[in-house]
């Protein structure tokens, strides 16, 4: 059942990035730190993979999104911003959209991160040459 709540909040995260989402019914509108969508995430493809979400559960269109997204690049940014997207609609209604988005793994926060510099090693696993002479 649909909640009677002016605004719904959620937060996303993907690599070492964090948005924190809100939404409301609305005509569509995304704003992210203060700026539109399209000015925010330039690149078609992140602005397409954040948009799957609504078009998964075909409600383009019907919900404003507000979000703040710090931390991380613009891909994991865009990333954090759909899994915060996804949770939001779940908490506005889950009988009606959490088997669409667990099905299609939006909900599911993408545990990869980079993995860390080990110590004797010019990276994570890269070895320095071996020379037995």
């Amino acid at each position: 059942m649909a909640k009677n709540i002016a605004e719904i909040w959620a937060t996303g995260r993907r690599k070492c990035a964090v948005a924190r989402v809100r939404i409301k019914p609305g005509t569509g509108a995304m704003i992210l730190n203060g700026v539109p969508a399209e000015s925010y995430i330039r690149e078609e493809a992140l602005r397409g993979y954040v948009a799957q979400v609504f078009e998964a559960v075909e409600q383009q269109g019907k919900f404003d999104v507000t979000a703040t997204l710090t931390g991380g690049g613009i891909a994991g940014q865009a990333g954090a911003l759909r899994h915060g997207i996804a949770r939001a609609l779940v908490t506005y209604d889950e009988e009606k959209f959490r088997a669409t988005l667990k099905a299609a793994g939006m909900l599911t926060r993408d545990a990869r991160v980079k993995e860390r510099k080990k110590s004797g090693q010019p990276g994570a696993r890269r070895r320095f040459q071996f020379s037995k002479r």
